[in-house]
């Protein structure tokens, strides 16, 4: 399996990325922010960092990169994908998912261990668990207060489309501690905590990040 890791100028997590599809002995493709086209590869990921320096809002500007316009209709068309942080943002900017990420509440930015709740384990990138199952992988951001009107709230909730929710504290004041969500389809999961720093011992605080991609592995390899 070929899964693409998108490196915009300001990624920062893209090699940690790359690392843990390598772990699932996948093989991690290099997509670059100005490749018009994807490669061939069978899933990607949007890492975390500050692409195109954060300018105007998180991910405002990687909306428009080119390999977004070969991107935006594969995800639509059922290419799975994952947002990890600013690509959980660049998710939202490119409207594959709703809502939108603002300033943590403390006005400080964020970095721990957190204990999340998995909500939704049917997506493509969440099949390798048990919904309710807490797990623990870190936290890093400044800007990742997760906010959508009512009713956008209520059709997520009511659609079970909620993937991960923060359990215990809400450390960025996001709306009924969401910490991540998927489209309809379920191919699609923006979420703000970092996976990719949670897949092998001795380094993070568990291994529980490894589910993320061994789902997509299985989800694309039974497709």
């Amino acid at each position: 399996m070929r899964i693409g890791v998108v490196t915009f100028p300001g990624s920062l997590d893209d090699r940690d990325a790359a690392r843990a599809v390598r772990a699932v002995d996948a093989e991690a493709v290099s997509l670059w922010h100005g490749d018009r086209d994807l490669k061939g590869v069978d899933a990607v990921i949007l890492p975390g960092g500050f692409s195109y320096g954060d300018y105007l809002r998180c991910g405002a500007i990687a909306r428009f990169a080119p390999v977004m316009d070969a991107l935006v209709p594969a995800a639509q068309g059922g290419l799975p994908v994952l947002g990890i942080c600013n690509g959980f943002q660049v998710l939202c900017e490119a409207h594959l998912l709703p809502g939108a990420l603002v300033r943590n509440d403390d006005r400080r930015f964020t970095c721990v261990d957190q204990l999340l709740r998995v909500e939704n384990a049917s997506t493509a990138w969440t099949s390798d668990f048990v919904a309710g199952v807490e797990i623990t992988i870190p936290l890093k951001n400044g800007e990742g207060g997760f906010v959508a009107d009512e009713a956008t709230l209520d059709a997520l909730e009511g659609d079970g489309r909620v993937v991960v929710r923060y359990a215990g504290r809400n450390p960025n004041g996001s709306y009924r501690g969401i910490a991540g969500i998927s489209n309809e389809r379920g191919n699609i999961v923006g979420l703000m905590p970092h996976p990719e720093h949670a897949v092998e011992t001795g380094y993070g605080p568990s291994t529980d990040g490894l589910r993320f991609f061994t789902s997509v592995l299985s989800k694309v390899v039974s497709a």
